[in-house]
């Protein structure tokens, strides 16, 4: 579960996003970085379960900085008021499909997929989906499936004209013009900091597992 102190902690930096009070509350941070860190263990072994590849990463290969990058941005808040986990047999920095999972104070959620991929990559999955369309609207049509993620597909990255080589009325083509293929479902504070969580986010990313499937048979041909 994810502790309430974390919640508490990543309350008070989007409130007090400083270094002064960072350092004031350091070791709330070391806590909830250990607490996300114990949560990802408990993720992998549950994820491995019916994704054994994931099995080979630690829970250190899937947790990021809570330190923001802030050369390109305008916001020049120095930290981040989120903590995620990226659960990928790759390892958090890959391109390819993966489980994600977002704690942040009313805005919690899992992914499941893959987010924008390079340009290769993303000419190899619309080409799996133009030739084997059935098996992809299997993988994302079971009721199980839409239970987990009632809203489907994210249709939010996509072009607005079809990819070159594809024409408009190519029956996968609102699947073709997507630029990322990824799943998400919301979750209250309440929900993730209940005993039984890992178990239920599991659950969740295993009705996931066949577009993961798909996406990386895709990729790997």
């Amino acid at each position: 579960m994810i502790e309430p102190a974390t919640m508490q902690f990543l309350t008070g930096i989007s409130r007090n996003n400083n270094k002064p009070w960072f350092e004031k509350n350091r070791s709330a941070y070391e806590n909830a970085k250990q607490n996300i860190l114990e949560t990802s263990a408990r993720l992998i072994a549950a994820i491995g379960k019916f994704d054994p590849p994931v099995l080979k990463i630690s829970e250190k290969d899937t947790t990021f900085r809570i330190n923001r990058d802030v050369r390109f941005s305008k916001n020049k808040a120095p930290y981040k008021s989120n903590m995620a986990i990226y659960i990928n047999p790759d390892g958090k920095k890959a391109n390819s499909p993966g489980y994600y999972f977002h704690v942040e104070p009313g805005k919690s959620f899992i992914a499941a997929g893959v987010w924008m991929p390079e340009p290769a990559m993303l000419a190899k999955i619309r080409q799996e989906i133009d030739y084997n369309l059935a098996n992809w609207k299997k993988a994302i049509g079971k009721k199980s499936f839409t239970r987990s993620f009632p809203q489907g597909l994210s249709l939010e990255d996509s072009l607005v004209r079809p990819p070159k080589g594809y024409d408009t009325d190519n029956p996968a083509i609102k699947f073709l013009r997507l630029k990322s293929f990824i799943v998400t479902r919301a979750f209250s504070n309440k929900e993730i900091t209940q005993n039984d969580m890992v178990k239920q986010l599991a659950s969740h990313f295993k009705q996931a597992k066949p577009l993961i499937d798909f996406l990386r048979t895709a990729i790997s041909e």
